[in-house]
């Protein structure tokens, strides 16, 4: 299952203690203070990545934490500072910060986020040296590193959704326009989740066939009607195998309209499937029968690189 809501508390690391060490060697029993610096804790910065499909790195994973600064010792030897910890999520995640209510739109593959400041070091006794303390024999305990809960929302899965019934063409379909690799077979749900793919710049999402009743939860439910709901455009799928393509078109709107009737405004593509497979009298027949609802309808094969190349320009 795609995981796309999660819980998530991040703890930057803390800051070393500061040491309250006294100089002691051969030539010095008594001498003055000599404790370095605590190193600072890691924070924890957030960055949006392509490299990644959803959230299910974190399905278990309910706590991030930076490691700690080093502690200070003798010989004013600072501890060292800890290295900043940096995780990625897809690109239109919401994470919204349970304690303040303050919401970070991840958009920006570039430039990471800092979500947790980590504790700054604690000062070692040769900073607290002083004419009327000549000895300071304690150091600074180091800061804490900030702790924050998230809500994680994957909000935008693609920019564009393949969408249709069970079997329709739309993994080998996403296979050939991207270097996504799915799963594909002769049978209904082969996809079991939403498979996302790179054409170029655009995330393209296959998303799992619907059937009649799946706004009430039936085949694989609603939770991929909320993720069709998260796209761009869509490209809707009709399998010119089908004995009456129309009602195959007809059962999707449908269930889109029972979930959301905003689904129907979405700018969509209609696209005439497995056109190797039936005569061409059929694709004309359907091409002129579809073309009649006023949307831009293509027919396309997987075996044609010139219908798939023809679909490219007309998602691009």
């Amino acid at each position: 299952m795609l995981v796309d809501n999660i819980m998530l508390t991040v703890i930057a690391g803390k800051g070393g203690d500061g040491s309250g060490h006294l100089l002691r060697n051969g030539q010095t029993a008594f001498g003055g203070p000599d404790g370095g610096n605590g190193g600072n804790g890691g924070n924890i910065y957030v960055i949006a990545s392509h490299d990644i499909g959803d959230l299910r790195e974190f399905r278990y994973k309910k706590k991030i934490v930076a490691q700690a600064g080093g502690d200070g010792m003798g010989k004013k030897m600072f501890g060292r500072n800890a290295p900043h910890l940096t995780i990625a999520v897809p690109p239109g995640t919401r994470m919204t910060d349970q304690a303040t209510g303050s919401v970070i739109e991840m958009t920006d593959t570039q430039t990471p986020v800092l979500i947790a400041q980590g504790g700054k070091g604690g000062r070692g006794n040769v900073e607290f040296k002083s004419a009327t303390n000549q000895t300071p024999r304690f150091g600074e305990k180091g800061g804490e590193g900030a702790q924050h809960t998230f809500f994680l929302e994957l909000r935008l899965i693609a920019q564009i959704g393949l969408v249709g019934l069970p079997n329709a063409g739309k993994s080998s379909l996403l296979g050939v326009l991207t270097q996504a690799t799915p799963k594909v077979g002769n049978y209904p749900f082969t996809t079991l989740e939403p498979t996302i793919g790179m054409m170029g710049d655009r995330p393209i999402a296959d998303i799992p066939g619907l059937i009649e009743g799946a706004s009430q939860g039936k085949g694989l439910g609603i939770d991929f009607l909320r993720h069709i709901e998260k796209t761009i455009m869509l490209v809707h799928c009709i399998d010119l195998t089908e004995p009456d393509p129309m009602k195959s078109y007809d059962t999707v709107r449908g269930e889109f309209e029972a979930f959301s009737p905003a689904l129907l405004t979405k700018p969509e593509i209609i696209l005439l499937t497995k056109a190797d497979l039936v005569a061409f009298s059929v694709v004309k027949k359907a091409r002129a029968l579809f073309k009649t609802l006023g949307k831009k309808v293509l027919t396309c094969s997987i075996y044609d690189p010139v219908s798939i190349t023809r679909l490219k320009k007309a998602l691009s």
